[in-house]
């Protein structure tokens, strides 16, 4: 991760959007994006990272994004904003198109594969966890082979 203004800016906004959201363990969500941030090596996959579920999970809207950061990172942010009306491995093949959008997403799979993170079992199935090992390792492989 670099620290500029631009990258700055994406940390306060990625903050405040997140506040009060925590993940199955209930640690606060930001440290998630913020994760991902830190395996980017410059201010574009910086700011993606940082930004990449604000869409998704959020109230905070593209069109308020696009006043805020250039093209290169909102054009990136709607790669990585799934639909879900969008079939989740055409999401990833879309996203496999996109060298910035890979590398973030390859860095927000090896983070949402990481089961150390779900340190209290009993937050999440065994069914479930199943349903993600298959889902991430199969996003993996499309990203690994593209």
């Amino acid at each position: 991760m670099i620290y500029t203004m631009l990258t700055s800016k994406a940390m306060e906004i990625a903050y405040n959007a997140h506040h009060g959201q925590k993940d199955v363990n209930g640690v606060p969500y930001i440290f998630h994006p913020m994760h991902v941030a830190e395996g980017m090596k410059d201010e574009l996959t910086t700011c993606v990272a940082i930004l990449h579920d604000v869409v998704e999970d959020t109230d905070v809207t593209m069109e308020e994004l696009s006043e805020v950061f250039p093209e290169n990172v909102i054009e990136c942010l709607k790669i990585l904003t799934h639909d879900d009306s969008e079939d989740y491995f055409e999401y990833i093949k879309r996203i496999a198109a996109n060298p910035v959008a890979k590398i973030v997403k390859l860095g927000d799979l090896a983070h949402n594969m990481d089961e150390s993170r779900i340190y209290d079992k009993t937050t999440v199935s065994e069914e479930q966890l199943n349903w993600w090992r298959f889902k991430y390792e199969k996003a993996l492989n499309i990203l690994s082979q593209s």
